[in-house]
């Protein structure tokens, strides 16, 4: 079990489910978190076959096992982060919660309220949804919803920036401590990102890059975010320097497959290089 007292190590539990393109979900995760220096474990909650042109069939995992594997992870190792993804049903999302609740009280989450595809193909029910809302949103540290998820959280139209501007005061009146309302969705160039929390706003500006390589763009802000917030940085720089790499992933994306491909996890590498 992780205790208050433990130093910042860098470890990051990810919650998700298994993307076999490679290209998002939990693969996405591990690498993003590896790359910016954590320490990447996993509990895997939905077994996917999926490449770059879609979903072609999703296998939960049972709860037991996905309990299983964050008890495990949370009692041996600990966390200093906790990142959650694909959580595709209420059940889930209520054992995500209550396992959190008992091992992981004190460590702050990243809740990525992953609901569709880049491809379009939908991963959650409207069950799931109303879980995540009123059971992971509340006391979480930082919520990382798109355009879209936000609008479903919310209520709130997310057209620009003064409606992502509402839809994160939404979100903290709703219990989170942070929320980072993404652009990416939001025509025109640039790309706008708002940061609430208890203590200010911040906002993040980029150019849009004009490529077909997007997939898993968003679990890997999320995850980049949680490793860095594993490693006690303040949260701006956080997403700031998650924001930079995944800039980075994309503009050194390799062109794979035939639909969105996958950004290059491993850019950095080649930069030192």
């Amino acid at each position: 079990m992780t205790k208050e007292t433990d130093a910042p190590k860098g470890r990051v539990l990810i919650v998700a489910g298994s993307d076999s393109g490679g290209g998002a979900g939990i693969q996405a995760d591990i690498k993003a978190v590896t790359m910016l220096g954590g320490y990447a474990m996993t509990a895997i909650t939905a077994i996917t076959a999926q490449d770059t042109t879609g979903v072609h069939g999703v296998w939960p995992v049972a709860l037991d096992a996905v309990q299983g594997q964050m008890r495990a992870c949370l009692s041996d190792i600990g966390a200093d982060a906790v990142k959650t993804g694909m959580l595709g049903s209420a059940e889930l999302v209520e054992l995500v919660a209550e396992t959190l609740d008992e091992q992981a009280k004190a460590v702050p989450t990243v809740i990525d309220p992953v609901m569709v595809a880049t491809s379009g193909d939908r991963l959650v029910d409207q069950k799931a949804v109303s879980a995540i809302a009123s059971l992971l949103i509340p006391g979480a540290g930082l919520v990382t919803p798109n355009a879209p998820e936000a609008e479903v959280l919310t209520g709130k139209a997310v057209d620009g920036i003064n409606g992502q501007r509402r839809a994160a005061e939404a979100l903290l009146e709703q219990g989170a401590k942070a929320a980072l309302v993404k652009g990416g969705h939001i025509p025109g160039s640039p790309i706008i990102d708002v940061l609430q929390s208890q203590k200010g706003e911040w906002i993040f500006e980029g150019e849009r890059i004009e490529t077909r390589s997007t997939h898993g763009t968003g679990c890997t802000l999320a995850s980049a975010t949680a490793a860095l917030i594993a490693q006690d940085l303040p949260l701006p720089e956080a997403v700031e320097k998650a924001r930079e790499y995944l800039f980075g992933a994309i503009k050194n994306a390799p062109d794979l497959g035939k639909g969105h491909g996958p950004v290059a996890h491993n850019w950095l590498l080649s930069k030192e290089s």
